[in-house]
């Protein structure tokens, strides 16, 4: 089907396209008009900053009240993925140095086996023939 076909049968081709434009031409007409009423500006003015004045108040009597504000939680929340971060990187690090130290200890235990088998070791003919002495 094509994008034309919702149209009715009867419609020429773009009549929708034409009126969408009109329309939304229409709209920003309207738009760019109440902008620059100077009463509606003022009144846009005047609530934007009432919302700020709100907001403002808002976080005073959370401050009075001991309560975090949305703010404070949206810092906590960061610092808690910092710090989440942090201990995952020195958990690595943790279990890194616990391979390495498996690994010591392996080679140390590998070492006192060599060093014991030379040890259990029978003495050489040369050094049981030699007089003490």
């Amino acid at each position: 089907m094509e994008a034309d076909s919702l149209d009715g049968p009867d419609e020429p081709r773009g009549l929708r396209q034409r009126l969408s434009g009109q329309a939304e031409g229409a709209i920003g007409r309207l738009a760019d008009d109440l902008l620059s009423n100077d009463v509606i500006n003022s009144a846009l003015q005047r609530a934007f900053g009432a919302r700020e004045k709100v907001a403002q108040a808002q976080e005073s009597a959370m401050e009075a009240l001991n309560l975090p504000s949305a703010t404070n939680l949206d810092k906590l929340a960061r610092r808690l993925r910092s710090i989440s971060q942090r201990l995952e990187e020195i958990e690595d690090g943790v279990e890194r140095v616990d391979r390495r130290v498996d690994d010591l200890g392996r080679e140390v235990a590998a070492l006192r086996h060599e060093v014991g088998a030379v040890d259990a070791a029978p003495a050489s003919p040369a050094r049981a023939a030699a007089p003490e002495g």
